[in-house]
C-alpha cells in the first residue's frame, strides 16, 4: 500500500510532537506522504490510509488530547490500520526493555486492534508547564532521554508494514 498517514499526537511541552515530527520524517524517506499534527487541531481521518497516535505519559495517563482523539474517532481508526506510541519514562528505562503500554492505552489498542506501541523515553527541561513538571525539575529528575535512533528504527518498521503489506 502506498498512501498517505496521519501521525498525530497529544503532548504538553512539545517533547511528543519532536517524536511525531521524526516519525513522519522517516515515512515520507520511505515514500509515504504524511502529516504530523496535534490530536486536538484533526478534524477527521477519513483522507488517510493509516495513523500514528501518539500520547505523552502524564501521571500514567496518556495526554488527554491523544485519549479524545481515540475515544472520538474510534469508528474511523477501527478500519485503518492504527500504531501507538507513546513518550514519557524520564530515565533510560525505555532504551533498555520494552516498556507495556499503559492500562487506558492497553484497552484502546484491543478496541481498535493497533498494530503495535512502543514507549519512548520522555524529555522534561527548565521551562515546562505544569506544576508537577516544576517540581520534578526541581528534584533534578530532568532530562532529554529521547533515542530517535530507536524512534526512527520503529518508523521505519511501521512504513515498511504500509508499503509491503
Amino acid at each position: 500500500m502506498t498512501g498517505s498517514v496521519l501521525v498525530t499526537y497529544g503532548t504538553k511541552n512539545g517533547s511528543t510532537a519532536l517524536i511525531a515530527e521524526a516519525v513522519a520524517d522517516v515515512l515520507r524517506k520511505e515514500g509515504l506522504r504524511a502529516d504530523a499534527l496535534p490530536a486536538r487541531s484533526v478534524g477527521s481521518v477519513a483522507s488517510y490510509d493509516a495513523v500514528v497516535v501518539g500520547g505523552g505519559l502524564y501521571a500514567g495517563r496518556w495526554h488527554k488530547d491523544a485519549r479524545r482523539f481515540v475515544r472520538r474517532r474510534r469508528a474511523e481508526l477501527a478500519e485503518l490500520p492504527v500504531w501507538f506510541f507513546s513518550s514519557g519514562p524520564l530515565d533510560a528505562s525505555a532504551s533498555e526493555r520494552n516498556i507495556p503500554p499503559v492500562p487506558g492505552v492497553e484497552r484502546a489498542m484491543t478496541r481498535l486492534d493497533v498494530r503495535d506501541h512502543i514507549t519512548f523515553g520522555g524529555c522534561l527541561e527548565e521551562g515546562a508547564e505544569g506544576r508537577m513538571a516544576r517540581m520534578i525539575l526541581r528534584s533534578g529528575k530532568g532530562g532529554d532521554f529521547r533515542d530517535f535512533t530507536a524512534i526512527e528504527t520503529w518508523a521505519a518498521g511501521v512504513a515498511d508494514a504500509l508499503t509491503r503489506g
